[in-house]
């Protein structure tokens, strides 16, 4: 027979993951994918979501270049929101232009 194994919050489980694929902590992503609309407000969450940290980099992508200007123009202020709402200090953005999402589409 096989011994159970001791019981551990399924946080520990998900950092482990987390931090093999250099995605940050479970509060890091929680704090960053979790409040990114209040952070950013709705208007700029329409048209930016954030798809990877690593190592203090949030890369975002929007769906248009004027975007990737406007988040570039913004960053002091985005990376401040995202630490007084979710409590993530993010040291740099990197923007992509992703194009237009489509219904249907799904997050890479």
């Amino acid at each position: 027979m096989i011994p159970p194994r001791e019981l551990r919050p399924l946080s520990e489980g998900l950092s482990a993951v987390l931090g093999s694929l250099k995605g940050g902590d479970v509060r890091t992503v929680k704090g960053i994918f979790g409040t990114w609309d209040e952070a950013v407000g709705e208007v700029i969450a329409r048209h930016a979501r954030p798809v990877r940290i690593d190592r203090g980099v949030l890369t975002v992508e929007v769906d248009e270049p004027g975007w990737a200007t406007q988040l570039r123009f913004l960053e002091g202020e985005i990376r401040g929101r995202l630490q007084a709402v979710g409590g993530t200090v993010v040291d740099r953005l990197e923007v992509r232009v992703a194009g237009p999402r489509r219904p249907g589409r799904t997050a890479r």
